[in-house]
């Protein structure tokens, strides 16, 4: 029978897949399931900037509250409630404590002394990897997308030096130079890029003119753009590759490692399938490797990735194919879409 093992961020993983930051991996008893269903890894829900923030001044609001009132008409101290992030690092620490499998995670953070300082303190709890959600959301001031790049990367160089745990960055797909970008990160020495984050976009209700902010799933086109840069970095980056986003099926995970990936991230199919589905997967990953006769993961990982191709592939991830799909004739070309 196949074996599922693999390697990311140094972590031994028992399979490939990993479940990514979610709703789901804020529950104690999904994660069990889960870990049971099979999955090499999983990531904590992202602990947000903005929660660090809100903790702080609602703290101030309890602790100054009653600041115009006389003293002896109150007890001698404030009630103050366990929530906001020391909450969350403890219960980082507590499903660190109560899972087999590797437990890594999540930060989203703007502000360097906030990334830093988490860092820290999630490494303290215990987890077995920290990734780090880099993102810069356009606004009405004038930034150059180099400022930008500089800012993430003087932030990672002063995480690195601050921690000694694995690092994961999940990247959005957004820049300029994206693959030059991965390799400037890799030479900072982070150990793993997942590709890529799926970003909330809020949309308008056109009847009651009102911003909404709905929960879309990806779908299995959406994992066109993961399997495209998995497979031009594969092998050239020190680091590890874990894809993400339209992650659906077995097939997916397979398209996934052939490219060059040593794991995958699942969300949108956990939440329409349920913990159980990672077993399907699995099996239907072990299936293929047995038809193909392929004892491990290494055995193909990285076969169609861009720096294994030759002859007519060579150039498969790459803007040629773009122009050969442009240029066949328009007849031949409306057959395929219709």
């Amino acid at each position: 029978m196949a074996e599922l093992i693999t390697s990311y961020m140094g972590l031994k993983l028992k399979s490939p897949v990993i479940a990514g930051a979610s709703g789901l991996t804020s529950n104690l008893d999904m994660i069990k399931k889960i870990e049971m269903a099979g999955a090499g890894a999983i990531v904590c829900k992202s602990l947000f900037e903005e929660e660090i923030q809100l903790e702080s001044l609602e703290l101030d609001k309890e602790l100054h509250e009653h600041d115009d009132i006389h003293p002896e008409g109150l007890t001698l101290f404030p009630e103050l409630e366990e929530k906001g992030p020391d909450y969350h690092l403890y219960w980082i620490k507590k499903t660190k404590e109560n899972c087999d499998i590797p437990v890594i995670a999540s930060l989203n953070a703007v502000n360097e002394k906030v990334w830093v300082e988490y860092a820290k303190k999630i490494e303290d709890t215990g987890v077995d990897g920290i990734e780090l959600n880099l993102y810069s959301s356009p606004d009405n001031s004038i930034t150059s997308s180099s400022n930008i790049e500089e800012e993430q990367l003087a932030v990672l160089r002063k995480i690195r030096k601050a921690i000694d745990l694995p690092i994961s960055v999940k990247l959005s797909s957004y820049y300029t130079d994206l693959t030059g970008m991965i390799k400037r990160m890799d030479n900072i020495g982070i150990n793993g890029f997942v590709l890529f984050n799926r970003f909330f976009q809020s949309n308008i209700d056109i009847k009651n003119e009102k911003f909404t902010l709905p929960f879309n799933f990806s779908s299995k086109d959406d994992n066109r753009l993961p399997l495209k840069f998995t497979g031009l970095i594969s092998g050239n980056i020190k680091s590890s590759i874990c894809s993400s986003t339209g992650i659906m099926d077995s097939d997916d995970v397979i398209r996934m490692i052939l490219a060059g990936a040593d794991a995958v991230q699942l969300v949108s199919a956990l939440y329409k399938n349920g913990p159980k589905h990672i077993e399907t997967i699995l099996t239907g990953l072990e299936k293929w490797m047995d038809d193909k006769h392929y004892s491990t993961l290494d055995d193909f990982r990285g076969k169609m990735s861009s720096e294994k191709l030759s002859g007519k592939d060579e150039f498969a991830y790459k803007r040629s194919q773009y122009v050969k799909m442009l240029m066949q004739p328009s007849e031949k070309l409306m057959n395929k879409i219709f």
